[in-house]
């Protein structure tokens, strides 16, 4: 018993420690992080030298793409079965899907999703979908006279919940499909938000559609919750590295360590937020969004994120040293 005494005691010694050095540690720590702290080098010179790398491993990444054709067979069995295919692994699966789809996917009509641009048109994909759908249906001599009168409305003029009801319809056979959606970086900026993600979700359930994606970032899952993943998605996961450069992808990002746009003042501005506390982010939330609605009056400074100067009236204003682009962007990014 004297021992197990003994045991207590230590362990609650070195808890109360513990907490007792947070206390006088933590206490009066401020993050002296600034924005011009950020070492930066010019766009050009950056991509410059990225485009002049020399490629590594060339054979045996060849290698290991054109062993994955023998699965090719597979995956068009788990479409067929209902699954979408999730392709996962380090290095790009541009070239892979590509490929796969150009081979294997050649009785099914597909379309191309490139998530790796900075914005994309959920509702134009779906408006592409049904009319190539349409098409399909009229070639095929599928549709009925009464059919026919309920598609006078043009699809870029109808909701997307009649869209999404369409590309629904019944088929007469249930696991067989017409057009197989090919999503390069489902994570991608284009396509991260929720709203957009819904969407796909939706077009994923539908009986007309699958779809084939890329993943590539670690937190992507959380993108989906339960339902998502297991009912509208069914993802099929398929791990398929690559290791091959992300060249196309890469000329689309933001490059974090160069200056000269709103995307890279945006991205080293929420870095530098990120770092701050939920108090400090709020307030500059919004003084950010009151210079938003305000765009021509006069109106942190530890980071460099929040400057003064001085009115015409002789009134010291704060001001952030941010285009409205840039500031627009920060604000959704650190609003997420």
């Amino acid at each position: 018993m004297d021992e197990i005494d003994d045991r207590d005691e230590e362990e609650f010694g070195f808890s109360r420690n513990y907490f007792l050095a947070k206390e006088l540690g933590g206490s009066g720590k401020k993050s002296t992080n600034k924005l011009s702290d950020i070492g930066l080098v010019d766009e050009q010179e950056l991509r410059a030298a990225m485009a002049n790398s020399e490629p590594k491993h060339e054979k045996e990444v060849s290698a290991l793409m054109e062993s994955y054709k023998s699965l090719y067979p597979q995956w068009v069995f788990e479409l067929r079965c209902g699954f979408a295919l999730l392709m996962y692994g380090f290095g790009s699966k541009k070239a892979l899907l590509e490929d796969f789809a150009s081979i294997a996917l050649t009785e099914y009509s597909v379309i191309v999703i490139n998530g790796y641009l900075q914005s994309i048109n959920i509702k134009q994909v779906v408006v592409a979908m049904a009319e190539v759908l349409w098409d399909q249906l009229k070639s095929s001599g599928k549709t009925t006279s009464a059919s026919l009168g309920k598609v006078q409305q043009p699809f870029s003029s109808r909701s997307m919940d009649d869209l999404l009801s369409f590309l629904n319809g019944s088929r007469k056979h249930e696991n067989d499909f017409d057009i197989c959606l090919v999503i390069h970086n489902i994570d991608g900026p284009g396509l991260r938000d929720s709203e957009t993600q819904q969407y796909l979700a939706q077009i994923a359930s539908c009986s007309h559609i699958r779809i084939v994606a890329s993943v590539d970032h670690v937190n992507a899952p959380l993108l989906w919750d339960k339902k998502m993943v297991h009912t509208q998605f069914n993802w099929y996961w398929n791990h398929v590295p690559t290791f091959a450069p992300y060249t196309v992808e890469g000329v689309f990002f933001p490059l974090i360590l160069s200056h000269g746009s709103a995307s890279q003042s945006a991205k080293t501005a929420t870095i530098i937020l990120q770092s701050l506390t939920p108090n400090a982010q709020s307030v500059f939330k919004i003084l950010a969004e009151y210079l938003l609605s305000h765009p021509d009056e006069e109106e942190f400074k530890d980071h460099e994120l929040v400057k003064t100067r001085r009115n015409s009236d002789g009134q010291d204003c704060l001001y952030i040293p941010l285009a409205i682009e840039a500031l627009a962007k920060t604000i959704s990014e650190i609003s997420q």
